[in-house]
């Protein structure tokens, strides 16, 4: 290549660089970063690497934006002058010091070289994005395919430009006088040129004999004849001259000439004078053959049509396209060499550009003998439309292909997501019925989940089809089958097998086996044609299957859905798995939390109702605790404690401090602040290192007490939830000091408060931990309110129906924490212990 023509190139690309919002580039990076999944997408020329049209996100992003050859990735293209495949240009010596990849804007890049008609590289077509990935040879294809594209696009973009900004020269030429004249007087025959016209023509003012033969003598031979005919026919019938010509200067340069004149009449009517002018379009019609060179070498195919819907240019790859050549299609109407378009989206779009005079861009299939799928791009003009066919039917499978990828993805993110949310076995069912709603329709128009029982029987829990009408058939269905299989039926195989059978006649496989009956006119109805039967398998352990009907109109599903389904039923049995792993660790949990507690005494006159709850979302033992037990002096004494943490550690400190307080609580009549005043000490010396709360109730009575009805409780908090007393007229009170002891564990020395207030007979006083009033979604404040509202709405209830209600009703969905609680209804004394109160039951002896 010349300097010359590197300097030409080099001009056309810039010429195409600043013409940067040309829909055919712009189209091309959004539709590169759409293909490619790719953050960034654009392309770059090779002066100094500047960006002409880009693609960010799917959608155009900044253009026409000059970056330093030093800081570029595609310079490593075009020196390359093949593909560059960078899945971490972190990890790559050449890339990682460039700034892009430094500032973390480039991290995978993949790269491919635009290569023009000449073999030389104009630039480079790349998608990028700021995360690592690795790029498949499909991918690198891809691009490839797209980068010739581009490069005609940039090709097509130079010679364009440079054709109008030769026509803008021509307007200052114009502006400039520059356009030669003449004047031919045809009665004299003197033939005028102005010296702009001589200079046209190659001659010297000496050199001009002033009559037609300057003309004639100048005209290429090839034109002559067809010029003078049409000279002449402008002479005869006084009227205009317009023709493109060419002339032979006198050192055989051949020149292209536009000329344009009138024949002016004289008194008779005949012409007596012809004026006229001319220039120069040697240039142009250059660029013009430069722009049909380009078109001729285009992958893609190109054509034009006029106003009036005639062909007016074919390029070689449209003759193709159109299977007919130039000489059938150029002149001939498009609507009725091609019917099939008539009422079709290119009908639609070719009248819709036409009309407003705005380029379009559309999809579209053509039915035989096309039979494929076109991205078209149209361009209206002042002469017509100029049209670009590139045929996309396998980017539209490609795109087809990513698509069903996604749906298959978000269905395996919707699985997961749909276990991920139940913690509880028993809604296991709930689960697996958005399950058969997920996997249908995208993978099987119905299909039916079925659950291992724990006798070893595979129960069929859930179905569901595309079609709500159908519904109800495929559930008899799925109650009718598994009665009917044989043992080689598909789902049984599969069970056996642990493997997904694939069933591509499930007549042949399943309805033949079936019994005559009902089971066998459900299928027939519901008409499956194949099938997918999977096991539900997870750490070696069967704990159920799914199957997945196709109707006839489906194809077999093939190795992707396949694969699809296994991926789903292995995520499904897994969480099923855990499901049940999860209940069997958190009964396990329970047990041993129950284990440390023991059911509390039952006095005379007095109910004790304990219960306890773990954590719904815990397996894991805590630290809360409930005690209720006799002190020598008869006393009963009402504990409720709560050892800070969730683990081992702190279910052993309960244990601790359960068993510490109460041989702290048996030794003599000590009250509640006393017991937690030798409770902290006792934690100090034995070094109990945990902090805990606490709340002691101790209920008392004398003679005189007795004789009215009444009853003494004493008690002490150290740093726990408020006590709460129901009287018997339903008013509750909240019991709180003036100011909160310390929790256990702090300091030991210092005291602790003992509050006393008299109870009447028929009271119920609630001791209970901060699970039930206390979570991430209930404020303290709140959940106490609710408490104590309950408390008076279900006071009239029998004690052991209040504390489930409570449970149920203050935390219905569970709570985070453990809750423990200890109530004690003090029942009248003049009258037999009622019987939903129970037997009596305190130590022997006492």
């Amino acid at each position: 290549m010349s300097p010359l023509d590197r300097d030409r190139i080099a001009a056309a690309h810039r010429v195409a660089a600043s013409a940067v919002g040309e829909p055919g580039l712009q189209h091309l990076t959004e539709l590169t970063a759409r293909l490619l999944h790719a953050p960034s997408a654009g392309v770059s020329v090779v002066d100094s690497v500047q960006t002409v049209a880009g693609a960010t996100g799917w959608s155009a992003g900044a253009v026409g934006v000059e970056i330093p050859a030093a800081d570029s990735l595609g310079m490593l293209v075009v020196a390359g002058r093949e593909p560059l495949v960078v899945p971490d240009a972190r990890a790559d010596t050449r890339l990682a010091d460039l700034r892009p990849v430094r500032a973390g804007e480039v991290v995978s890049y993949l790269g491919v070289p635009l290569v023009g008609a000449g073999g030389h590289v104009v630039g480079v077509l790349a998608v990028y994005g700021p995360e690592p990935r690795s790029w498949t040879g499909a991918e690198v294809g891809l691009l490839t395919e797209l980068a010739r594209s581009a490069a005609t696009e940039l090709e097509l973009s130079a010679v364009t430009a440079e054709r109008d900004n030769e026509r803008l020269r021509w307007g200052l030429a114009i502006d400039a006088a520059g356009i030669g004249s003449f004047d031919w007087d045809l009665v004299t025959g003197d033939l005028t040129w102005d010296d702009r016209m001589a200079e046209l023509f190659g001659y010297q003012r000496a050199e001009l004999s002033g009559t037609l033969e300057d003309f004639s003598a100048r005209l290429h031979p090839d034109d002559a004849e067809r010029v003078s005919a049409a000279l002449q026919l402008a002479l005869d019938g006084c009227g205009v001259f317009e023709d493109e010509y060419r002339v032979v200067l006198p050192g055989g340069e051949v020149r292209w000439m536009q000329s344009r004149g009138r024949a002016l009449a004289g008194d008779g009517g005949r012409a007596v004078r012809f004026l006229g002018a001319a220039y120069d379009t040697t240039r142009s019609r250059h660029a013009d053959a430069q722009v049909a060179r380009v078109l001729e070498s285009m992958p893609a195919a190109f054509f034009s049509v006029g106003r009036d819907w005639t062909f007016t240019y074919v390029n070689a790859e449209a003759e193709k396209l159109l299977a007919a050549d130039r000489d059938q299609l150029l002149g001939g109407d498009i609507w009725e060499l091609f019917p099939a378009a008539l009422d079709s989206t290119f009908e639609v779009e070719y009248r819709g550009a036409m009309a407003s005079g705005r380029p379009t861009v559309f999809d579209a299939y053509y039915p035989p003998p096309l039979d494929s799928w076109y991205e078209v791009r149209v361009w209206p003009t002042s002469e017509g439309l100029s049209v670009y066919f590139l045929e996309v039917t396998e980017r539209r499978a490609a795109e087809e292909r990513a698509r069903r990828s996604a749906e298959r993805l978000a269905l395996i993110a919707e699985v997961t997501a749909a276990f991920s949310a139940i913690l509880d076995r028993r809604r296991a069912p709930e689960a697996l019925a958005a399950l058969a709603r997920t996997v249908v329709p995208v993978l099987g128009d119905w299909a039916i989940v079925s659950l291992v029982e724990d006798d070893g029987r595979l129960q069929d829990v859930t179905s569901w089809h595309w079609d709500p009408e159908r519904r109800g058939l495929v559930g008899r269905y799925a109650e009718l089958r598994l009665a009917s299989l044989t043992s080689t039926a598909p789902i049984v195989a599969a069970l056996r097998t642990g493997r997904a059978m694939v069933v591509d006649d499930v007549h042949a496989a399943v309805g033949r086996s079936l019994p005559p009956g009902e089971v066998r006119e459900v299928l027939a109805e519901l008409a499956p044609q194949t099938a997918v039967a999977l096991p539900l398998t997870a750490r070696g352990r069967t704990v159920g299957a799914m199957s997945v009907y196709r109707s006839a109109d489906r194809p077999v599903a093939d190795a992707q859905d396949v694969a699809t389904l296994q991926e789903i039923a292995d995520r499904t049995a897994l969480a099923l798995d855990n499901l049940q792993l999860y209940e069997q660790q958190r009964q396990m949990a329970a047990e041993l939390q129950r284990s440390l507690l023991t059911d509390p005494v039952q006095p005379e006159h007095a109910e004790i109702v304990v219960r306890y709850s773990p954590a719904v979302r815990a397996a894991q033992v805590g630290g809360d605790w409930y005690d209720a037990f006799l002190q020598p002096d008869g006393a009963t004494m009402l504990v409720i404690g709560d050892v800070v943490g969730h683990d081992t550690v702190a279910a052993a400190a309960m244990g601790q401090l359960r068993g510490l307080l109460r041989g702290i609580a048996f030794r003599g009549e000590a009250g509640p602040a006393a017991v937690l005043t030798d409770l902290d000490r006792a934690m100090q010396g034995l070094q109990v290192h945990s902090l805990a709360t606490a709340a002691i109730a101790r209920f008392e009575q004398d003679d005189e007490l007795r004789r009215r009805g009444e009853a003494r409780m004493r008690w002490s908090s150290a740093g726990h939830p408020p006590l709460m007393v129901l009287d018997r007229d339903r008013k509750v009170s909240v019991l709180t000091g003036e100011r909160a002891d310390l929790l256990l564990g702090v300091d030991p020395s210092r005291p602790r408060s003992e509050h006393e207030v008299v109870l009447q007979r028929g009271s119920t006083v609630l001791l209970y931990t901060d699970g039930l009033v206390e979570g991430r979604d209930l404020p303290l404040d709140e959940g106490t309110g609710r408490l104590r509202e309950l408390l008076a709405e279900l006071g009239a209830e029998p004690l052991a129906e209040l504390c489930d209600g409570l449970v149920r009703r203050v935390r219905p969905g569970g709570s985070e924490d453990d809750v423990a609680l200890v109530a004690i209804r003090l029942h009248p004394e003049d009258r037999p212990r009622p019987p939903e109160a129970g037997p009596q039951r305190i130590p022997p002896g006492r």
